[in-house]
């Protein structure tokens, strides 16, 4: 069907669907009546997103399902259905819209991983300057003796857990505040925390005790580095929005961004106390069967990997929301 054949099929439909959102009768709009414009809106943007996809006809559609979106998902009553609701559509479209920035966090904290993994490979030094001298001289006493994960197992396990959400969050706050320094200030906690989680790694694998670390460490640490990146991410939409503000006011894009990127801090208190808990309860039990610390930090990964790099996508792909503005989502 030629495009004006399509527009004039459902030119009538659009302008009732226009006039109840746009005009005064959204109040009164029968619930169904508009979950039936809706279902009916998205068939069309698909349509036309698939036959005429640089026209404008489906930047017009894809304004109407923003719009739609905001009335259907966000005017409800009932606390637990706004919780549920933002952790099941608001915060992955956030994700879905925000992907560049989680894209550029991961690659700057993945280079400077790579950077103190190598160096510290090459001498313990690198190890010496990112994590001190004591903790060093600590890990290999603990290596020598056959325990390198022993240091996770002192203190008592609720302070443990308290001591590491407290430091975990501050970690995450200013990876995501700094970001208020054009971005800079984001990317050097990157640079602190990726050099140092390299560094850390490669001293065990150096002294030929990986295998035997590393499930022990990544039990908690699946979790907490991807909070890191997440939070560097949130920084970067903050930078972006003061340097590159569009056609929009320099301060409005400030706003707009870090109030996306305030959600997304919101959304990631779960992932960050989960992580503590792991750290004080769970990691401290080296000796626990390789098959369970496998489970768990494969656990971790699969939802990481569905939750802020495939659920997004399918949420915006459900709702008719690919095209939308971060504004549409906010």
């Amino acid at each position: 069907m030629r495009e004006p054949a399509f527009l004039h099929k459902n030119k009538k439909k659009w302008e009732e669907y226009e006039e109840k959102l746009f005009g005064n009768h959204v109040e009164g709009l029968n619930p169904d009546r508009l979950e039936e414009l809706y279902i009916q809106l998205t068939d069309d943007l698909a349509y036309a997103r698939t036959f005429y996809p640089k026209s404008k006809t489906v930047k017009y559609l894809n304004g109407l399902a923003a719009r739609t979106y905001l009335l259907i998902y966000r005017n409800k009553n009932s606390d637990e259905n706004r919780i549920l609701r933002f952790f099941t559509k608001d915060l992955p479209l956030i994700y879905y819209h925000s992907r560049k920035f989680l894209y550029i966090a991961f690659g700057i904290f993945t280079f400077f991983f790579l950077v103190g993994w190598f160096m510290t490979l090459k001498s313990d030094e690198t190890a010496r300057v990112v994590l001190g001298d004591s903790y060093v001289n600590m890990t290999i006493e603990n290596i020598e003796k056959g325990e390198p994960g022993d240091v996770y197992r002192g203190g008592e396990p609720l302070i443990v857990f308290l001591r590491i959400a407290f430091n975990n969050v501050g970690v995450m706050l200013q990876t995501f505040m700094w970001g208020i320094l054009f971005g800079v200030g984001t990317a050097y906690y990157l640079f602190i925390n990726g050099v140092m989680v390299g560094a850390f790694l490669a001293f065990f694998h150096r002294y030929g005790k990986a295998m035997e670390a590393w499930p022990i460490i990544y039990i908690h640490g699946t979790l907490e580095i991807t909070a890191i990146v997440l939070s560097g991410a949130g920084g970067f939409m903050i930078g972006y929005g003061i340097l590159f503000p569009g056609t929009y006011k320099r301060i409005h894009s400030l706003r707009r961004n870090a109030k996306a990127g305030i959600k997304m801090m919101i959304g990631l208190l779960p992932v960050i106390i989960t992580a503590a808990f792991l750290e004080g309860f769970v990691t401290r039990l080296t000796d626990m069967n390789i098959v369970f610390k496998l489970l768990i930090i494969i656990s971790s990964l699969a939802f990481i990997v569905w939750y802020y790099w495939i659920y997004p996508g399918l949420t915006a792909k459900k709702l008719g929301l690919q095209d939308a503005t971060l504004d549409d989502v906010i």
